[in-house]
């Protein structure tokens, strides 16, 4: 018998601190009907990323928060399960942001075509996806890497910064990957060819990151703060370039931060180095998207970019892998396959 229920997730209450599961509430319903010009959208694969974790917060940010009892959002790749529109065909596969459920209704606004025999349909949602795009629209337009210059990236594994390290290489820069634990360092050194990597775990890692990069940082590539923004920062060259991805350290803090104030050291820096260091949302490039496709489908074609996957099966288990990933449990792009 063919199972008539949509279930979805939603926001039952603002966390405090990190995440736990009780912030999320599983729903079921009946499938909805398309109407005159709408889709039926049958999710596949569901998206995780760490911006989620501010949606849940009701604090100002660059999007609105996901109201209490709002279905989760995320960006998801679907299947077109019926059709009331001419331009999208039953069994048609979409990108879409149809976020944490198994069926969605769509005027087709927003919706795009993929197709299944260039890649992987998976990989709209990673490396030629939000994640792929990220890194090269800000390593490019903000980092603007030159050869023989030193790019720093954290999260190296992650979908964000393995794209940011091997786009480096690309542009003859010398890459230099933080990654927590043993097995991540090993893929970004032995898969993805970093030239360095440093274990952030270590009990000496702003000594280890020191060592390897003997000419200082010209480039910062930040997704995490924190600790290790606290040791790349005295490795700062003059005129280093930061472009502000994300700041996962800080995700799940609540009230004010603890500890001095050290906003004067960093504005004198920023000052005597001549330091750029500017925060962007990855839309902001969006007429930049047909060249970041042509040039990443390339570099993966070729061999010159990699990527790796951390699936999870069903859609009950996407609050645990977002309370992993704010604890970077993951390795690789995390996805969960819904259907």
């Amino acid at each position: 018998m063919i199972d008539q229920t949509l279930v979805r997730i939603v926001l039952a209450s603002r966390p405090e601190g990190p995440p736990v599961p009780e912030n999320f509430r599983i729903e079921r319903a009946a499938i909805p009907t398309p109407g005159d010009g709408e889709v039926l959208l049958r999710i596949r694969y569901l998206s995780l990323d760490p911006y989620m974790r501010g949606r849940m917060s009701a604090a100002k940010s660059y999007a609105a928060p996901v109201e209490i009892g709002a279905v989760m959002v995320g960006g998801t790749v679907a299947e077109v399960d019926k059709s009331r529109r001419p331009d999208f065909a039953v069994g048609d596969i979409v990108l879409s942001h149809s976020g944490w459920q198994t069926h969605a209704l769509s005027n087709g606004e927003g919706l795009k075509k993929l197709d299944p025999a260039a890649a992987p349909v998976s990989t709209a949602l990673g490396v030629l996806g939000m994640p792929g795009f990220t890194a090269w629209a800000g390593l490019l337009n903000i980092g603007k890497p030159r050869p023989g210059e030193t790019v720093v990236v954290a999260a190296a594994s992650g979908p964000v910064g393995s794209a940011v390290g091997q786009i480096a290489m690309i542009k003859d820069a010398r890459a230099v990957g933080i990654a927590g634990g043993a097995s991540k360092c090993a893929y970004v050194r032995d898969e993805l060819g970093f030239d360095q990597v440093v274990d952030h775990r270590a009990l000496d890692f702003a000594k280890q990151l020191a060592d390897a990069c003997p000419n200082g940082v010209d480039v910062y590539f930040e997704n995490v703060g924190g600790a290790v923004w606290d040791a790349v920062f005295p490795l700062l060259n003059p005129f280093a370039r930061i472009p502000v991805c994300g700041l996962i350290a800080h995700y799940n803090s609540a009230g004010p931060f603890e500890g001095p104030d050290r906003l004067p050291v960093v504005m004198r820096d920023v000052l005597t180095k001549s330091l750029t260091i500017r925060g962007f949302i990855q839309r902001e490039f969006a007429d930049q998207l047909p060249a970041f496709y042509r040039e990443m489908a390339g570099w993966i074609e070729s061999g010159q970019v990699k990527y790796l996957e951390d699936v999870v099966e069903g859609l009950e288990n996407a609050p645990q892998a977002l309370i992993g990933l704010l604890e970077g449990r993951n390795f690789g792009k995390l996805l969960i396959k819904v259907s």
